[in-house]
């Protein structure tokens, strides 16, 4: 990645002082249990200095709390840009990457299912979870911190830090709790209207103008030789930011690259993998909607969809 495109991306969202600020304080910074006082930092499954700030406090990347959606013939957005496509008991719904980028967390319902849409950029990871749990319906905002390079939310109910690539409380009181993962698909906006048609609900934004919507702000991260914000070891024999597609299980993981020339794989575990051409990446050109083609990816077993991931190598390999 070039220092200019660097300069872009942390002007925008990671104050430079800020930028190697990570936690290696036996105690617990101060700063945090001011910021999230429920937590009581008592419990926790890793070590604290595994947390680096990515910049911004507490919900300073705001989440959606009231999503405002439009029918899929209203809204005017490139076809081949990405989306988190969603179907719920017959009712789809899609969650533009061009919104998620600056929000990073959607809290909404589909089909009377509470659920949280998702997406890092810095990892390439979009997830949908069902935020039932333990009889609570929680709401999920943003922490300011990364581990893994990998967004942190929390609960505004219990104030746990929770992991986003693997949907698992990690520093609070639901420390260890699993978070359930609903099949979502990464995938053009063209695809999406195809399978759910004109009528289908999109995320757009309450106000157009609060942010540069269709902008990548982290321009060139698809070319950066190494992750930003990342102390973990690197993959063997493969280059860090090669993109990767896996299930939640993350036992194997099969390159794009390998993807996009076989078109189809089986795995051991009966995952049919596929992939098809049409589909911007999100991290790559200044504005979205030029960024090259990725291709769109379905993973299912038995024809149905399941639970995948199109994350970094190095996401795969960390967690």
């Amino acid at each position: 990645m070039k220092i200019a495109k660097i300069s872009i991306l942390v002007s925008l969202f990671l104050p430079f002082s800020a930028v190697a600020q990570i936690v290696t304080a036996p105690e617990t910074p101060a700063s945090w249990k001011y910021e999230f006082p429920k937590n009581g930092f008592t419990k926790s499954s890793i070590d604290l200095s595994e947390i680096m700030s990515g910049g911004p406090p507490r919900d300073g990347i705001p989440p959606i709390d009231k999503p405002k959606f439009l029918p899929a013939s209203k809204v005017d957005i490139p076809e081949t840009e990405p989306v988190l496509g969603l179907t719920v008991n017959g009712e789809f719904k899609a969650y533009p990457i061009r919104v998620l980028t600056w929000h990073e967390i959607v809290n909404d319902e589909i089909a009377g299912v509470p659920i949280t849409a998702t997406f890092c950029p810095l990892c390439n990871a979009a997830i949908v979870f069902d935020r039932r749990i333990q009889g609570k319906v929680l709401d999920f905002g943003t922490t300011g911190k990364l581990r893994n390079s990998d967004l942190l939310m929390y609960d505004r109910q219990t104030e746990t830090f929770w992991q986003q690539a693997i949907g698992t409380g990690i520093v609070g009181p639901m420390t260890g709790v699993q978070l359930k993962m609903i099949p979502a698909r990464l995938e053009s906006f063209a695809k999406f209207k195809k399978r759910a048609g004109e009528a289908a609900l999109v995320l757009v934004p309450s106000d157009g103008n609060a942010r540069s919507y269709g902008r990548n702000p982290y321009e060139g991260y698809d070319e950066a030789s190494s992750p930003f914000l990342y102390n973990g070891e690197m993959p063997d024999n493969i280059e860090p930011m090669i993109r990767v597609v896996t299930t939640k299980e993350r036992k194997v993981a099969y390159s794009l690259t390998l993807l996009r020339e076989k078109q189809t794989i089986t795995a051991a575990d009966g995952t049919v993998y596929s992939w098809s051409e049409g589909q911007n990446s999100a991290l790559g050109a200044s504005i979205i909607s030029k960024g090259r083609d990725v291709g769109n990816i379905v993973a299912q077993q038995n024809g149905t969809d399941v639970v995948y991931f199109v994350e970094f190598a190095f996401v795969f390999h960390a967690f």
